[in-house]
């Protein structure tokens, strides 16, 4: 079996878990854009101490290469956190970020989330690099 085999898509816009990806769709070579990820954009992940999404990280294919190259990791660690062990407190950490990219090809940016109860979601994007 290989992790890949246990990756899931689908459309943002009708699914929950899938990782959506907001970036250019051309970029200037070596200059530096925005691309911002998140989950739950367009159906609201439920964010609670039992269900959330625990990571999403960002990937680079250039045009015509063979690895992926990983540009971002993003951790959310607060799921109802609380000094008191007793009850779930007010601490969430919702799934979004946002990293500034220099690219000097174009290529695939590729984004996975990890839900604790759903497993790993996948997306990408093309963008044109000139």
């Amino acid at each position: 079996m290989k992790l890949g085999d246990l990756t899931q898509t689908g459309d943002w816009k009708g699914e929950k878990h899938v990782p959506v990806i907001e970036a250019p769709d051309r970029a200037a070579k070596g200059e530096a854009f925005e691309v911002k990820l998140c989950v739950g954009k367009e159906i609201a992940h439920p964010n609670t101490a039992s269900h959330y999404i625990k990571w999403i990280k960002l990937y680079f294919v250039p045009d015509g290469g063979k690895f992926a190259i990983e540009l971002a990791n993003l951790t959310f660690d607060a799921h109802a956190d609380s000094t008191d062990p007793e009850k779930p407190g007010p601490a969430h950490a919702e799934p979004f970020g946002s990293v500034k990219v220099k690219l000097s090809s174009g290529g695939t940016l590729i984004a996975q989330s990890y839900c604790n109860i759903h497993g790993i979601w996948e997306n990408s994007k093309e963008i044109v690099v000139g």
